[in-house]
């Protein structure tokens, strides 16, 4: 027996697909998330499946440890190394701030305070020429103030290290040096080159420090996950999704954990486009309502945005923090199950982003909930099954969840409780539509040209709602439990790793050579990674070139795919106009004749791994009579109905039925609103479309 499996760690349960590469079958688990210890939950979820860990091929883990991490700011203390005259750098920030007329504005407050940010007597100038040279006596004196402040990892960030970082390798050697005569191997180093060769000083070193600071909490919580687990017989790698849609081992992870930061709803995506490949729909918007979150990203032609602009906390009113490494362009709000519903201070029904997440949870779960949430809302106005949440196996208190709403809602407007539910799940759903206009009509995109693939335990529930608001026409709830997508997503990623190097070339005749040149050597430093990193031969690894170009006087670029890994003169023609046409889908107009520069250059390596397949499943002799499950009465829209409530798994195939209607698995409740229609095609997909 040959079996991968996935684990994926959400706000309030961790999920577990196993696949069997022989048979094709497929498992699912899931089990309650542990946040005071993320890697309990996950070790009583593979437990709770009984798989026998000696038969195990592979395991693939997606986890929001670093995210969490950097959110509620749990982290490592942290010293930062930086060029004389540069201390502060996390302070200053941007002046050229993106909400500029935001009057409520306040700036970020850095991980790094000022008195643990030590100026080192060196400089590098722009062009990579070394100006004034490091001194190891002053950074053995800088050191001996560190070790007093007790602190736990250290960050190396100098100025236009980009362009040559032979001094951040110097320091590097000279501290870890220092730490080993001292017996200290505990403190970690992280050296900004290391994260990313691109320029912006600011976004380059806050990228460093944000890894120093949860370096030492990740890599401790994937040792202990990797040990406890070898106990139970497993023998081979593990594997970590990164936030650029592919997967690494847990070594570089441990070493580089802010490429993990969104290591879970990446997995989604690559599900969805896997899903939206077979279908035919190549235009799609993936949404993933989570326990404390929704996420969405919009996907053209089958192909992600990949983006080295990523900000952590970012909102309309909160610049957030840029870490400057390649991640699949997701739109996240705070805003899913168990997001608490509050009143703020003019008397406003707000939801999230404040979640109650796995503990305390729900007041309907009984573990000690005292704020309404949006599972609470479903629970009273009959969209939740009290009896099937993860098939029976969780019991809920519907008398809790009416007594939560009563007291912190429904009397402070002195309306109904059902009433105050449904205002609580509309608030809810329209926060979930609010990330797609942002992915799609604030970027120039119509919604209604794309399927919208819901999955999550709560996507299903906020889709019909969305398509209905949006005119989305089709919606595709997955064949795969929608509660574990994710999971089963992460086994469909390949190994990849992304390189990005700043060099600003003007592309001309005559520049070829120059830029096959840094191509050429960032290739050698891609196949060095998979050999050091992932033990594999760079023979098997696929190269990709992109190119981030502008015109030049821009500041902003459009990244452009090279067609060819070397560049022949008579390319640079095709290059222009290929240029000329992304700069013009992009912002709308193009400048023929002005200059054309490559400011950064970036290389893909991709090793690719079996995947699993979407199999198609058997017509049964299930009738419509054999899946309905019951007529329960829900209060929506204002009134009380009488719903049909149906299995999604008994459902014949490929028949066509009228809405309003539930249809419930183990992992989600699917609505479908009045004006929709569904049916179960022949891999098991649910398909909404609008109308009768």
């Amino acid at each position: 027996m040959e079996m991968r499996i996935s684990i994926d760690i959400g706000g309030a349960f961790t999920d577990l697909v196993a696949y069997d590469e022989n048979n094709g079958e497929m498992i699912w688990v899931k089990g309650e998330t542990t946040p005071k210890d993320p890697s309990n939950g996950v070790l009583k979820t593979i437990a709770k499946s009984r798989i026998d860990m000696k038969n195990v091929e592979m395991i693939l883990h997606g986890q929001t440890v670093v995210i969490n991490s950097i959110i509620t700011r749990e982290g490592a203390k942290v010293a930062l190394l930086t060029t004389k005259g540069h201390r502060d750098v996390l302070m200053l920030q941007r002046a050229n701030r993106r909400d500029i007329y935001n009057f409520t504005y306040k700036k970020p407050e850095p991980f790094v305070p000022r008195y643990l940010t030590f100026e080192v007597n060196e400089r590098i100038t722009s062009d990579g020429k070394e100006l004034v040279d490091i001194s190891q006596d002053e950074i053995k004196s800088i050191l001996e103030n560190i070790l007093s402040e007790e602190v736990e990892s250290i960050c190396v960030s100098f100025l236009n290290s980009y362009a040559n970082p032979s001094h951040e390798i110097k320091v590097k050697e000279i501290i870890e040096k220092e730490l080993k005569e001292k017996g200290r191997k505990d403190i970690m180093i992280t050296t900004s080159h290391e994260i990313t060769r691109e320029w912006g000083e600011y976004e380059r070193t806050n990228t460093a420090v944000l890894n120093a600071f949860v370096k030492p909490k990740i890599k401790n919580y994937l040792s202990n996950l990797e040990r406890e687990i070898n106990k139970m017989g497993y023998e081979k790698l593990y594997y970590t999704v990164l936030s650029n849609g592919g997967i690494s081992l847990f070594n570089f992870t441990k070493e580089y954990p802010i490429f993990s930061v969104e290591s879970g709803p990446v997995a989604g995506v690559i599900g969805g486009i896997a899903l939206g490949e077979i279908l035919g729909e190549k235009n799609i918007i993936v949404l993933d309502g989570g326990s404390t979150t929704t996420k969405a990203s919009l996907i053209e032609d089958l192909m992600p945005k990949v983006t080295s602009e990523y900000f952590v906390g970012r909102d309309k009113f909160n610049p957030g923090y840029p870490i400057r490494i390649p991640v699949i362009e997701i739109e996240e709000v705070g805003n899913g199950g168990t997001s608490i519903a509050w009143i703020d201070e003019i008397g406003n029904l707000r939801v999230g982003p404040r979640a109650a997440g796995a503990e305390p949870g729900p007041a309907c779960y009984g573990k000690g909930g005292i704020k309404p949430t949006v599972t609470d809302a479903y629970v009273v106005n009959g969209l939740i099954n009290p009896k099937y949440l993860l098939g029976g196996e969780m019991r809920i208190y519907s008398d809790l969840a009416f007594e939560v709403i009563e007291k912190n809602i429904s009397k402070f407007y002195k309306i109904s409780v059902k009433d105050a539910s449904e205002g609580i799940i509309k608030i809810a759903n329209e926060n979930a539509a609010n990330a797609i206009r942002i992915i799609s009509v604030q970027k120039g995109y119509d919604p209604r040209d794309f399927t919208l693939i819901a999955h999550g335990g709560s996507g299903p529930m906020f889709a019909p709602f969305i398509a209905q608001e949006l005119e989305i026409k089709k919606i595709v709830i997955p064949g795969i439990p929608p509660g574990v997508f994710s999971a089963w997503g992460m086994l469909l990623t390949d190994i990849r790793h992304d390189l990005l190097n700043t060099n600003v070339i003007k592309v001309e005749i005559g520049s070829i050579g120059v830029i096959n040149s840094i191509f050429a050597e960032m290739d050698e430093k891609m196949y060095e990674i998979f050999r050091e990193n992932e033990r594999v031969d760079p023979s098997k690894v696929e190269i990709f070139h992109y190119g981030d170009m502008r015109y030049k006087g821009q500041e902003h670029t459009v990244k452009i795919p090279l067609q060819k890994e070397i560049l022949k003169e008579e390319d640079i023609k095709d290059l222009i106009n290929r240029f000329h046409e992304y700069h013009e889908r992009e912002y709308s107009f193009r400048l023929p004749g002005s200059p054309v520069e490559l400011v950064n250059f970036h290389v893909i390596g991709i090793m690719r791994m079996k995947k699993p397949k979407i199999k198609e499943i058997k017509d049964s002799n299930y009738t419509i009579k054999d899946s309905l499950k019951e007529e329960r009465e829900v209060y929506l829209n204002g009134k009380s109905l009488t719903l049909p409530v149906y299995d999604r798994n008994l459902l014949p195939l490929n028949k066509k039925l009228n809405g309003p209607a539930i249809l419930e698995d183990p992992t989600s409740t699917v609505l479908v609103l009045e004006d929709q229609h569904f049916e179960r095609d022949k891999f098991g997909n649910i398909i909404i479309k609008r109308g009768k």
